[in-house]
C-alpha cells in the first residue's frame, strides 16, 4: 500500500492546477469594478497564466535536481495556497496581479514535476496514472468554474470569498507529500530527493533532441488551440445566432468530453507500440471540429463541440508521452520543463493573435483558418514525438553509450 499516498498526492495536486485560473472568470466583471481594471489590464490578466507557466516552468527541473521533485511539488502547493489567499485579500490591482503571479508560479512548478512523480512512483503504469491525473485536472477545471460563485454566496464577502476557498484545497494537497516516502531504486545517485539511476545521469541537454523539440511543438500547438477555444468559441457561436446560455453549455460540453477522454486515452496510448496514430488522429478530429465551426457553426453545434473536445485529448496524450519518451526521472524533468515552458510560450500568443485577426477581418472564417493552420505543425510534430524513441538515446555518443557525469560529493546509496 506504499503506492497509495503518492497516488493520493498526485491526484490532489492535479485537482488544484487550474482553479487558480478558472475561478477568476465568473467574477471577472466584479473584480474589474472593485480594482479598477481597464480592458487592457483585464486582457493581461487572462494572458498571465500561460506566461507564468512558460517562465516558471522552465526553472522547475533545476529546483527538483537540488531539492527533490517530491519536496518541490509540496512546496509549490504551499506557494499556490499563499498566493490565492493573498489575492483574495488584495486591496489594489498591483497586489492582485502580484499574488496571482505567485500562485501561478506554484502551479507552473507542479505542471512540470507531476509527470516526474508519475515516473518515479509508477514507472510501469505511466499511462494509467497520467490518465487519472489528467481526468482529475479536468474535473478541477470544470468544478472551480461551476461552484466558485455559489460558494461565495454561502460564505459571503463576494468574489473574495469565492477565490479564497481554493487556497484551502491547495493547502490540503500538501498533506500526502508530508508523509509519503521517497521513491525506491536499486542504485541511485541522490540529489536531494530526485533520483537519477546511475547509468543515466548525463550532461547533454534535451535541446539536442529532435523528439524534445517535437514534443514542445506538439504541446504548444494543441495548447494554443485549446486556449483559443476556451476564450472565443462562445462568441463565435453567439454571432452565429446561438443564445448565450446555449453557447456556454456547448463550451461546457467541450470541457466535459475531455474528462473521460483524459482518463482512458493515456492508458490506451501507453499500451500501443507508439503513439503516432493517436497523435495524428486527434489532430484530424480537431480539424473537422474547426471546419464545422467555420462553415456551419449553428447547424449541429453539439457535434463541433464534441469533436473539439475529443481533439483536446492531445493534452493528456502529451503529458503521457513526456514519461514514455524518457528512461529516467532526471530526463523526465528536463523534457517536461522544456516541453511545457516552450509550449505555453507559444500558446500565449494564440488568443491575442486570434482576436487581432478577427478585428482586422470582422469575421470568423479567417481566424478559424488560422487555428487550422497551426494543426499542420501539430500533426507533423505529433508524428515525430509519437515514435517509440527515448530522448536519452538521441543524446548518446556514437557508440550508443550515455555520457555519465558524477558530480563531487554525490551520495551513492543502495536502496
Amino acid at each position: 500500500m506504499i503506492w497509495l499516498l503518492p497516488l493520493v498526492g498526485i491526484v490532489a495536486v492535479a485537482f488544484n492546477l487550474r482553479p487558480v485560473v478558472t475561478s477568476v472568470g465568473p467574477f471577472l466583471g466584479e473584480i474589474q469594478d472593485d480594482l479598477g481594471l481597464s480592458g487592457a489590464l483585464t486582457g493581461a490578466l487572462t494572458a498571465l497564466p500561460v506566461l507564468c507557466f512558460a517562465a516558471f516552468g522552465a526553472v522547475s527541473p533545476r529546483l527538483a535536481a537540488r531539492f527533490g521533485a517530491r519536496r518541490v511539488v509540496a512546496a509549490s502547493m504551499v506557494v499556490v495556497a499563499a498566493g490565492l489567499a493573498a489575492r483574495a485579500l488584495a486591496p489594489d490591482r498591483a497586489t492582485f496581479f502580484l499574488a496571482s503571479g505567485v500562485a501561478l508560479a506554484g502551479v507552473a512548478a507542479s505542471n512540470v514535476l507531476v509527470p516526474v512523480l508519475v515516473r518515479q512512483y509508477f514507472p510501469d503504469k505511466i499511462g494509467t496514472v497520467t490518465g487519472l491525473y489528467s481526468m482529475v485536472l479536468s474535473v478541477g477545471t470544470a468544478l472551480s468554474a461551476a461552484i466558485t460563485v455559489p460558494a461565495s454566496g454561502v460564505v459571503g464577502a463576494g468574489w473574495r470569498s469565492g477565490l479564497s476557498i481554493w487556497a484551502v484545497t491547495a493547502l490540503l494537497a500538501v498533506v500526502p507529500w508530508l508523509v509519503a516516502r521517497a521513491p525506491d531504486a536499486e542504485l541511485t545517485l541522490r540529489r536531494g530527493d530526485l533520483h537519477f539511476p546511475a547509468h543515466a545521469v548525463a550532461r547533454p541537454s534535451v535541446l539536442r533532441s529532435r523528439t524534445a523539440w517535437a514534443m514542445a511543438i506538439f504541446f504548444g500547438s494543441q495548447s494554443l488551440g485549446a486556449y483559443i477555444v476556451m476564450g472565443w468559441m462562445p462568441q463565435i457561436l453567439r454571432d452565429a445566432g446561438i443564445d448565450a446560455t446555449q453557447a456556454g453549455l456547448l463550451l461546457a460540453l467541450t470541457t466535459a468530453i475531455g474528462i473521460p477522454v483524459s482518463l482512458v486515452l493515456p492508458a490506451v496510448a501507453a499500451r500501443l507500440p507508439d503513439q503516432r496514430f493517436v497523435a495524428g488522429g486527434l489532430t484530424l478530429v480537431t480539424g473537422f471540429g474547426y471546419l464545422g465551426l467555420a462553415m456551419a457553426p449553428a447547424t449541429v453545434p453539439w457535434l463541433w463541440a464534441t469533436l473539439i473536445g475529443i481533439g483536446n485529448g492531445s493534452f493528456p496524450l502529451a503529458l503521457a508521452m513526456i514519461g514514455l519518451r524518457t528512461r529516467t526521472a532526471g530526463y523526465t524533468a528536463s523534457l517536461s520543463g522544456f516541453t511545457q515552458s516552450t509550449g505555453y510560450l507559444l500558446a500565449a500568443a494564440g488568443p491575442l493573435a486570434f482576436g487581432a485577426v478577427h478585428d482586422a477581418t470582422s469575421g470568423w472564417t479567417i481566424p478559424i483558418a488560422l487555428m487550422a493552420f497551426f494543426l499542420v505543425p501539430q500533426l507533423i510534430a505529433g508524428l515525430v514525438a509519437g515514435r517509440n524513441r527515448y530522448v536519452e538515446d538521441e543524446l548518446s555518443d556514437p557508440r550508443g553509450e550515455m555520457t555519465v557525469v558524477i558530480p563531487p560529493r554525490v551520495e551513492v546509496t543502495a536502496r
